[in-house]
């Protein structure tokens, strides 16, 4: 008798048996990319938003022209608090430029502009280096509302904020984010926005 030879045609395959090794890397893998696509989508939408400073109202931190990285994710998570400085659309319109401005009273707190001198709940705030020349709406004590937020320029002589009637208190939900970095120009790079 001959053997059948191994050469020719064979209509049975051998089965591959997938392996937990390569269960476990394919998994791996997946977990790794997932990861990274969710990671890049949330520093995308946390910092991946800049805007440029118009106007030197926020002298000398921010200087006209600057760009500046806005965090949007924070005030998801924390409220504005005095100090910050904060990205917003007055009245929420949507047609108007950006405004950077420092947050000086938060909501409950009262405001007032007395001989060229900022209080916030009756106490001297000592920020401007200058005598604020106009104090608009907060020449008379001021309460700001539930989810309001006062906010000034640093250079409040040149600043157009919530002392006008046209702006006011800014309301939570037109804020876009906190201003984080700003960019500077020449071999300066990227600096941290200070309180």
């Amino acid at each position: 008798m001959s053997r059948r030879s191994s050469i020719g045609l064979s209509f049975y395959e051998k089965k591959k048996l997938i392996t937990q090794k390569e269960v476990y890397a394919f998994l791996s893998w997946t977990a790794i990319i997932v990861g990274a696509i969710m990671l890049a989508y949330v520093s995308t939408y946390a910092l991946g938003v800049r805007t440029t400073v118009i106007g030197d109202s926020m002298s000398p931190t921010l200087v006209n022209g600057q760009e500046v990285l806005i965090n949007r994710l924070v005030y998801n998570i924390f409220e504005p608090k005095a100090g910050d400085v904060i990205v917003f659309k007055p009245n929420g319109n949507e047609n108007a430029h950006t405004y950077v401005k420092r947050v000086v009273a938060t909501p409950g707190d009262t405001v007032r502009i007395m001989n060229g001198v900022l209080y916030v709940n009756g106490e001297p705030i000592d920020r401007f280096s200058d005598s604020i020349a106009s104090p608009g709406v907060a020449a008379a004590e001021m309460q700001v509302g539930t989810d309001e937020f006062f906010v000034m320029g640093d250079d409040p002589n040149s600043s157009e904020d919530s002392r006008n009637a046209n702006i006011g208190n800014i309301k939570k939900d037109t804020i876009i984010g906190k201003a984080w970095f700003h960019m500077a120009g020449g071999t300066e790079g990227i600096g941290r926005i200070s309180q």
